[in-house]
C-alpha cells in the first residue's frame, strides 16, 4: 500500500459506497481524512469510527458541495483538525435514470449542481489550502462519460463535464504542483446499487456479461486506485483518465 503518511485528504461523499471505501484505505495508507456528507451523519460517523477503530485519524464534516460556504467550512474544519490538506477526492455525486421525455430542469440542475459545480468548488478551495509542495485532486468519473447508455443522458452529461474539466485544471493547476486525474468506474456493488433494485436484477446481469472479469466492481477496487493517485507514487500522473471497470465494453 501506498505510503499517505502525514497527508491529509478530503473525501466528498463519504458516509456510504465507493467514498466510503476511498476514505478507509487512505486512512490505512496513512492519511488523515475528512469524511464528508451531506445527510447520513450516521454513516459518515460509522466510516469514522472504522477508521479510528484500525489506527487512524478521521473527522466528520457535514456539508453540499453545491453549496460554496459549505465547501469553505469543510476545508476549514479539515485544515483546523489536522494542520494541513494535501488530497481532495470529489466523490460526492448523485444519479438518476430516465428517458428523454422525463427529465426537467430541476432534475438536471441538481446532477449538474452536484456532480460538476461541487468538484469545480472543491478543487477551488483546494487550490487555496494545498500547500507549496503541491497536491493531488481525484474525481471520480464513470464509464457512462463515453458509454451510450439509455436514459443516462443527464449523468453521462455531468460525467462527461468532469472528464473535460480534469483535462483543463490539471493544465492550469500543474505548475503550482496540483496533480488532478479521474477515475471512471464500471459497475460497483454498493449501497446505493442494492438500493436501486440492481443486484439480482437483469441489468446487474448485463453488466456483468459485459464486463471481462466477470463481476461487479467493489468499492475496495476503486479505492486502491485512488490511494496510488494521492501518493508520490504517481508524481507523474496528471490530467488522466483511469478507467476502472473490470474490462467493462
Amino acid at each position: 500500500m501506498s505510503d499517505l503518511k502525514g497527508k491529509v485528504a478530503i473525501v466528498t461523499g463519504a458516509s456510504k459506497g465507493i467514498g466510503a471505501g476511498i476514505a478507509k484505505n487512505l486512512a490505512a495508507a496513512g492519511a488523515a481524512v475528512a469524511v464528508n456528507y451531506a445527510s447520513s451523519r450516521e454513516g459518515a460517523e460509522r466510516v469514522v469510527a472504522d477508521i479510528k477503530v484500525n489506527g487512524g485519524k478521521a473527522i466528520a464534516v457535514k456539508g453540499n458541495v453545491a453549496k460554496a460556504a459549505d465547501v469553505r467550512r469543510l476545508f476549514e474544519e479539515t485544515r483546523s483538525a489536522f494542520g494541513r490538506v494535501d488530497v481532495l477526492v470529489n466523490n460526492a455525486g448523485v444519479y438518476h435514470f430516465q428517458p428523454l421525455e422525463d427529465i426537467t430542469e430541476d432534475e438536471f440542475h441538481l446532477q449538474f449542481n452536484t456532480n460538476v459545480l461541487g468538484t469545480i468548488l472543491a478543487a477551488k478551495e483546494a487550490a487555496k489550502h494545498f500547500g507549496p509542495d503541491g497536491g493531488s485532486i481525484i474525481n471520480i468519473s464513470s464509464v457512462a462519460s463515453e458509454q451510450a447508455l439509455p436514459t443516462a443522458t443527464v449523468y453521462s452529461a455531468t460525467k462527461g463535464a468532469v472528464d473535460t474539466l480534469t483535462r483543463v485544471l490539471a493544465a492550469e493547476l500543474g505548475p503550482r504542483k496540483i496533480r488532478v486525474n479521474a477515475i471512471a468506474p464500471g459497475g460497483v456493488e454498493t449501497e446505493g446499487t442494492h438500493a436501486a433494485g440492481v443486484i439480482g436484477s437483469d441489468l446487474e446481469k448485463d453488466m456483468v456479461a459485459r464486463t471481462a472479469l466477470g463481476r461487479l466492481g467493489q468499492p475496495d477496487d476503486i479505492a486502491r486506485i485512488a490511494v496510488f493517485l494521492a501518493s508520490d507514487a504517481a508524481a507523474w500522473v496528471t490530467g488522466e483518465r483511469l478507467t476502472a471497470s473490470g474490462g467493462y465494453h
